[in-house]
C-alpha cells in the first residue's frame, strides 16, 4: 500500500533535482504551481561577438561556417521550457514556444 506513495514522492524528487540543475545551468524560474507541480523557467541568450567569429572564419578558411551558423541560430536564442509532473506521475521537461 506504501507503493503508489513512495513512487509519488521519488517523482517529486526527480522533478526537483531537474528544476534545480536547469536553475544551475542558468534558468530563471518564471512561474510554478506546487498543486500540479510545474515550472516555467526561462534563460537570455548569449551576447556573439560577430568579430571574433569573423576572424575565426578566415583563419580557418571558411570552415568555421557551421559552428557559427549553429551559435548565431541556436545557442545564442533565448529559451524558455516547461518541467513538470505528466498524468502518470513521471517527470517530463519540454521547449515552450515564445511570442
Amino acid at each position: 500500500m506504501n507503493s503508489p506513495q513512495i513512487s509519488k514522492e521519488k517523482n517529486l524528487e526527480k522533478y526537483s533535482n531537474i528544476v534545480a540543475h536547469k536553475v544551475h545551468n542558468g534558468f530563471k524560474i518564471v512561474e510554478t504551481n506546487e498543486s500540479l507541480p510545474y515550472s516555467v523557467l526561462f534563460r537570455e541568450g548569449k551576447e556573439m561577438n560577430n568579430n571574433l567569429n569573423f576572424l575565426l572564419f578566415c583563419a580557418t578558411f571558411g570552415l568555421w561556417t557551421v559552428p557559427w551558423i549553429y551559435i548565431s541560430q541556436v545557442a545564442s536564442k533565448p529559451k524558455k521550457i516547461l518541467v513538470g509532473i505528466d498524468e502518470d506521475g513521471e517527470p517530463f521537461e519540454e521547449k515552450c514556444y515564445m511570442e
